[in-house]
């Protein structure tokens, strides 16, 4: 299909200023190089894109070309060296892109920390305030994680005794939790 005189001849026409035979060359390769483009970045858009910014380059450089018969590897090596340029940068910004996800997410993690921790002392500030008996039950129930049954044996209380205790001790809780949040 290429024929390399044929090449040559458009190649130095338009060198001597046949703005004609940019056409003939553009319209014999111009798929070729969207071809060839598509074959390295794998999108039809961005191919279509590389190849008309290779034309641009071609026809800036075509006046420098010694060997006009080598046109054709000539022109593929500039598509090629466009799409690696391409896919360079694309790759260097999605890094970019996963670096700044990441950088949010460790942000985000530290602030949920700093949150939970903020929580942990307020809900320690509110269950130092609370009535003795009270803490102790909490404290057996939900951090020693003892039964109601086990309470009242080592309590020496009754199972209706340790249950008032512990919703009372919940109550007074939400309710020293809920002053403190207004306050600040």
């Amino acid at each position: 299909m290429k024929e390399k005189g044929s090449d040559k001849d458009l190649v130095l026409a338009f060198q001597s200023g046949d703005k004609n035979a940019l056409n003939k060359l553009v319209k014999k390769w111009h798929k070729t190089f969207c071809e060839k483009a598509y074959w390295l970045v794998k999108d039809a858009d961005v191919a279509k894109d590389i190849a008309q910014d290779s034309w641009s380059v071609i026809i800036r450089k075509i006046d420098a070309l010694k060997n006009p018969e080598r046109f054709g590897s000539w022109a593929l090596r500039i598509v090629c060296n466009n799409a690696i340029d391409w896919l360079n940068k694309n790759k260097r910004q999605q890094k970019h892109k996963e670096q700044i996800k990441y950088e949010q997410e460790v942000i985000s993690s530290q602030s949920l920390k700093e949150d939970v921790s903020n929580i942990k002392q307020k809900l320690l500030e509110s269950y130092k305030k609370l009535p003795k008996h009270q803490q102790v039950i909490i404290k057996l129930f939900y951090t020693e994680n003892y039964s109601l049954k086990e309470i009242c044996l080592i309590l020496n209380i009754s199972v209706g005794t340790a249950k008032s205790r512990l919703f009372h001790g919940r109550e007074k809780l939400k309710q020293l939790l809920k002053h403190d949040n207004y306050e600040n």
